[in-house]
C-alpha cells in the first residue's frame, strides 16, 4: 500500500511542475510580445460578439427591406386610397416585385390625372425636332420592273430596299405613308374642309359594320370646344349606323352621332376590314394633317376620361410625344405571334413567315435588359403629338402592317428596334389603360376564311383567289432577299391563357 501511495504523489508533483513550467513559458512569451495572457479570453469574446452583432444587424436590415417591399406590394394592391397613392407603379422596385410575382397587376387602377381640366396649361410651342426636321411622303406608285402597270396600292409597291432605307433616320426624309393617289380611302370635300380646323383630335373608327358609336362621358366644356371628335367609317358602317342610331345632318352636310362627326372613307383600300381599320388608327396624322395632338380609341370603346387630362398626364407632364399602354399578357413578340395563331387572328403560316423575317433581321425576344418595358403594346388607345419623328414612326409602323399581317401589335416593337433607340415613347401600365374606357361588345363577331388557313398549300389550292389578299400583305408573297429556310423561331413559353 505504501509503495502504491508514493508513486502517485510523485506523479502529481511532476504534473504540477509541468504546468508551472508551461505557465512561466507562456508568461515570458506574452511579455515578450507585449500582450498579456489574461487578456486573450476577453478579446476572443469581443471578436465573437462583434461577428454576432454584424450578423444580427444584417438580418434585421434584410427584414426591414423585405418588410418595405411587402408593404409596397400590399399598397399597390390596396383598395384604400391613401395607401394605393403611395405605390409608384413606374418605379424599378415595383417592376422587380411584379416580376417576382408578388404583385398581381389590377385590371383597373386610378390614373394620376390633374383634378381640373380648366386649370391645365396647354404648351404654346411644339416639342423640338431632334432627328427629323423635314418629312415628306411618296404620293405616286411606281411601275413594276417587268414593264406592266399594276393598279396603285394605297400603301404603294414598297421594295425591300426602300423599306430598309426608310429606317435610316436623317434630317430630311421621304417615305411611303399610305394615301398613294388613286389607292382608295378618299374623304369627301365637306369632311376635308371640316378637319382642317382640328388642332386637337379624338379619333375612332368603325369598319364593316362591327360597332355603333359610343358617346364619351365626363367630357368638360373646355374639351368639347377644344377637341374634334372624329369617327372614321366606311360605307358599310355608315349604312349600318344610320339604321341603328340617330344621325343628324348639319347645314354643311356634315353627319353627326352625338358628339362624333362621322368621316366617310370611300373606296376601302384593303380586302381585309381589320387592315382598313389601321388607316385612321396609325395614320391619324395623314388623315387629319392640321392636328397637333391626337388620341385614338377603338370603335368599341367608350371614353370615360377627359381628353385634355390624358394629354397632360401622358404627354405634357413628362414631355413625351407618343404614349401607348403595355400589353396585359405579353412582352415578347414571338409569344404574341403564338397567341395570335392560337386565337386564329390571321393565317398561321403567314404569321410564321412574318416572324421569320423579323428574326432574320435581328429581332430578339424581349428581355429585362431592353430599354423598353415591353415589345408588345395594347394598341386600342394611342396618344400622340404629331412631331416629325412621331409621324415617321407611325408611317413605318403602318408600312409593316401594309406589307405583312394586319396584326399591328406584332410590328410595333420591330419598328422601335429598327430605329435604334432614337424613338422615345411612354409605355404606361395596362391597368391605367383599362381605366380610360368602358369596353362594349361588337355587334357581331369578325371572321374571315384567311384566319383558318393552316398551310401555304391552302392558298395555292384556292382557285377563286379569295384567300389571298390582293392589296395587302404583299411582302409575304414577294421573294425575300435572304435565306428564311434556315431561320428557326425562338421557342415560346406560353404564360397566358390566350387561345
Amino acid at each position: 500500500m505504501d509503495s502504491n501511495f508514493l508513486p502517485s504523489i510523485s506523479l502529481r508533483a511532476s504534473r504540477r511542475a509541468d504546468r508551472n513550467h508551461l505557465q512561466s513559458r507562456d508568461g515570458k512569451e506574452g511579455l515578450a510580445s507585449g500582450k498579456s495572457y489574461q487578456d486573450s479570453p476577453l478579446k476572443i469574446i469581443w471578436k465573437r460578439g462583434f461577428i454576432r452583432l454584424v450578423l444580427v444587424g444584417g438580418i434585421i436590415w434584410g427584414l426591414l427591406i423585405l418588410t418595405a417591399l411587402l408593404f409596397h406590394a400590399w399598397s399597390c394592391q390596396s383598395s384604400i386610397t391613401f395607401f394605393s397613392a403611395l405605390c409608384n407603379k413606374s418605379s424599378v422596385i415595383y417592376g422587380a416585385i411584379q416580376s417576382l410575382g408578388l404583385v398581381t397587376p389590377p385590371h383597373r387602377c386610378s390614373i394620376p390625372v390633374a383634378d381640373d381640366p380648366n386649370k391645365i396649361v396647354i404648351p404654346q410651342k411644339r416639342s423640338p425636332e431632334k432627328f427629323v426636321q423635314s418629312l415628306s411622303y411618296f404620293m405616286e406608285d411606281f411601275t413594276e420592273t417587268n414593264g406592266s402597270q399594276s393598279p396603285p396600292l394605297f400603301g404603294g409597291h414598297i421594295t425591300w430596299q426602300q423599306r430598309d432605307q426608310s429606317f435610316k433616320v436623317k434630317p430630311t426624309m421621304k417615305v411611303h405613308c399610305g394615301f398613294i393617289r388613286n389607292g382608295g380611302a378618299e374623304m369627301a370635300q365637306k369632311d376635308v374642309k371640316f378637319v382642317k380646323k382640328c388642332r386637337f383630335v379624338v379619333a375612332s373608327g368603325i369598319f364593316d359594320g362591327y360597332d355603333t358609336p359610343h358617346q364619351p362621358s365626363i367630357i368638360s366644356a373646355r374639351s368639347q370646344k377644344l377637341f374634334c371628335f372624329l369617327m372614321v367609317v366606311d360605307e358599310v358602317s355608315l349604312e349600318f349606323i344610320k339604321k341603328n342610331v340617330t344621325v343628324r345632318e348639319d347645314n354643311d352636310g356634315g353627319e353627326w352621332v352625338g358628339i362624333w362627326r362621322l368621316i366617310l372613307l370611300k373606296h376601302p383600300p384593303y380586302d381585309e376590314p381589320r387592315r382598313n381599320g389601321k388607316v385612321p388608327k396609325i395614320l391619324t396624322h395623314r388623315l387629319f394633317p392640321q392636328a397637333q395632338y391626337s388620341i385614338w380609341i377603338d370603335g368599341k370603346m367608350e371614353l370615360i376620361v377627359d381628353p385634355l387630362l390624358l394629354l397632360e398626364r401622358y404627354l405634357w407632364r413628362e414631355k413625351n410625344t407618343f404614349a401607348i399602354a403595355q400589353h396585359k399578357h405579353h412582352r415578347n413578340v414571338y409569344e404574341e405571334a403564338d397567341a395570335n395563331k392560337r386565337r386564329k387572328r390571321y393565317a398561321r403560316p403567314l404569321i410564321d413567315l412574318h416572324m421569320k423575317i423579323y428574326r432574320y433581321e435581328g429581332m430578339e425576344p424581349w428581355n429585362p435588359k431592353k430599354s423598353t418595358p415591353s415589345d408588345i403594346p395594347e394598341g386600342a388607345v394611342i396618344i400622340r403629338e404629331h412631331t416629325a419623328l412621331s409621324n415617321l414612326f407611325s408611317c413605318l409602323w403602318f408600312n409593316e402592317v401594309h406589307l405583312f399581317t394586319p396584326r399591328d401589335q406584332l410590328s410595333f416593337g420591330y419598328v422601335v428596334y429598327r430605329l435604334g433607340g432614337l424613338f422615345k415613347f411612354f409605355m404606361f401600365p395596362n391597368c391605367e389603360y383599362n381605366s380610360i374606357f368602358i369596353l362594349h361588345n361588337h355587334t357581331r363577331e369578325h371572321s374571315s376564311k384567311v384566319e383558318w388557313v393552316k398551310s401555304l398549300d391552302e392558298f395555292k389550292k384556292d382557285k377563286t383567289g379569295g384567300l389571298k389578299e390582293s392589296r395587302g400583305g404583299l411582302g409575304l408573297w414577294t421573294p425575300y432577299p435572304g435565306d428564311l429556310d434556315s431561320v428557326v423561331l425562338p421557342s415560346v413559353k406560353r404564360t397566358s391563357k390566350a387561345g
